[in-house]
């Protein structure tokens, strides 16, 4: 039997404002663009930039975090799958690779933020989307259930048995 793995780990900026909209079921989702900077030496031994610009779809409370604190130009950090998105349009086939975004960390300081996390118990710049998976409509536009997140054991309990890596 084969194996696939389907990952993505980017580090870039935003590209433009974050937009939110809910779907029909209530989940939020948002699309944002984001520019990853590459710089590298060319044949003749110049340093040249390359920028490259991709698509990221943001679920759930993910998405509203996104929206609640981050804006054109943000740093962020994105990890999640590819997509491939294919559609017809006046009889021509059109396709878009994208990614689902399934954890978020916001990079850069928070200084002059005067916001408060939307759950102090956790990091505020981190958000794992299978932390919300109960949560995700079925269908087409939902993102992966890749296996949901057991809950964090309990301060000072040690881990169970079965979660040990030897």
């Amino acid at each position: 039997m084969a194996s696939y793995y389907n990952r993505v780990i980017l580090m870039g900026n935003l590209t433009r404002d974050v937009e939110l909209k809910y779907t029909q079921s209530g989940m939020a989702v948002t699309e944002v663009g984001m520019a990853i900077n590459d710089r590298r030496k060319n044949q003749a031994g110049e340093w040249i930039e390359e920028t490259t610009f991709v698509d990221v779809t943001l679920w759930g409370r993910t998405a509203e975090v996104a929206s609640e604190y981050l804006s054109k130009g943000s740093p962020i950090f994105i990890e999640g799958r590819l997509k491939l998105d294919t559609w017809e349009k006046e009889g021509q086939k059109h396709s878009r690779l994208r990614v689902v975004g399934e954890r978020m960390q916001m990079l850069g300081s928070r200084s002059g933020s005067s916001q408060q996390a939307p759950d102090s118990r956790r990091d505020p710049t981190t958000y794992d989307e299978s932390e919300y998976s109960s949560r995700m409509p079925s269908g087409d536009m939902a993102p992966p259930r890749s296996g949901a997140a057991a809950p964090p054991p309990s301060a000072g309990a040690p881990p169970p048995e079965d979660n040990l890596p030897f």
